[in-house]
């Protein structure tokens, strides 16, 4: 991995932003139209060295379109971009890895000979070093097996596997993936969330596109929220769950214990209360801290769970760009699952 250190960005930040020797990628003001449709409008981002950043939002909202324009895949129509402290990544291909949200193989060719050709692309050296490499990492993703197979001999999710392995195998210092997750199976996107963090523990920047919540809140160091182009949240994970507390406590008696609802109303403090099968949910007013509901609540029946609601980024999303979330969750399981199942399976 280069250790050469970056020019420094010729826009000034403003104070307290991440400097640009802290940038992996600086957007300012970038635009992007097709035709009368707004694509991404006057985005400004900057994601530090060494993050996670997850790009969170509905299919269509400008996330791609985003990446594109950071690969220099497309072009912006107003706007700066800075990569690595140069001025596009093509400047700083060869520390870049890149997986697109379009699958693509050279469906001919041998996955050991196609890891091969792209990591001599990505500048490393042929010779046994890199084919204990690619060894290595066709062991480590379950692929052993197929290092002779034509890629397209592979189903959709070793497929998957090979492409995440030719954009990672020359250590890049920028890994950017867009819907890593898509089509997966559950074991597999365990696996790929595995991966992930390795690349995270090997102090790389990781930037990845998702419709899926839970691998962004398991993952991310920092989140961008897009919406319909435009920018509608973008910090780090533990700000933005702390600011959207539910301000809830989910109270579940010991099975057998009948309370009225009206018994967890009477608690101080309780603005609203909830059943949802075996548990209910106490929501808070503004003034009131969990820790003088808490005991009250444990006082009124034998409990088997009491804990605060962790803040959910489905319920974040909604409640920022509208909508419900039941509609959310149904589109991701489409979009997902663009199943296995429709391309013969995934390993």
């Amino acid at each position: 991995m280069s250790t050469s250190t970056s020019p420094p960005i010729e826009q000034p930040l403003a104070a307290n932003a991440t400097t640009a020797s802290e940038a992996a990628v600086t957007l300012r003001g970038l635009t992007k139209t097709f035709g009368p449709k707004v694509a991404v409008n006057g985005l400004d981002l900057t994601i530090p060295r060494g993050s996670v950043y997850g790009f969170i939002g509905q299919n269509g909202a400008g996330k791609t379109t985003t990446i594109r324009m950071i690969m220099s895949i497309i072009f912006p129509d107003r706007g700066e971009i800075r990569v690595l402290g140069r001025a596009s990544a093509v400047e700083s291909k060869d520390r870049i890895g890149y997986l697109p949200e379009e699958r693509g193989l050279y469906r001919k060719m041998k996955v050991g000979a196609f890891l091969e050709y792209m990591a001599k692309l990505k500048g490393l050296d042929g010779g046994g070093s890199l084919d204990r490499k690619i060894g290595g990492w066709l062991e480590r993703t379950g692929l052993s097996e197929t290092r002779r197979k034509r890629c397209e001999e592979l189903s959709k999710g070793m497929q998957q596997k090979v492409q995440f392995i030719a954009s990672v195998i020359h250590e890049p210092e920028l890994v950017i993936l867009d819907e890593p997750f898509s089509g997966l199976d559950p074991s597999n996107r365990r696996l790929l969330r595995q991966l992930i963090r390795e690349q995270r523990e090997a102090h790389r920047t990781i930037i990845f596109s998702t419709h899926a919540m839970f691998e962004a809140e398991q993952l991310c160091t920092h989140l961008f929220m897009i919406h319909k182009g435009n920018k509608v949240l973008d910090d780090s994970l533990e700000s933005v769950l702390r600011t959207h507390d539910p301000r809830t406590v989910i109270v579940e008696p010991l099975s057998g214990a009948d309370v009225a609802l009206q018994a967890w109303d009477a608690i101080p403090g309780v603005q609203e209360t909830r059943r949802h099968g075996t548990f209910v949910e106490l929501r808070l007013d503004a003034t009131t801290q969990a820790a003088t509901v808490m005991p009250r609540a444990a006082t009124i029946a034998p409990v088997r769970r009491l804990e605060l609601a962790r803040p959910n980024l489905e319920e974040i999303f909604i409640g920022l760009v509208g909508g419900d979330v039941a509609a959310l969750r149904a589109e991701q399981e489409e979009l997902e699952g663009a199943t296995p199942a429709a391309s013969g399976g995934d390993a």
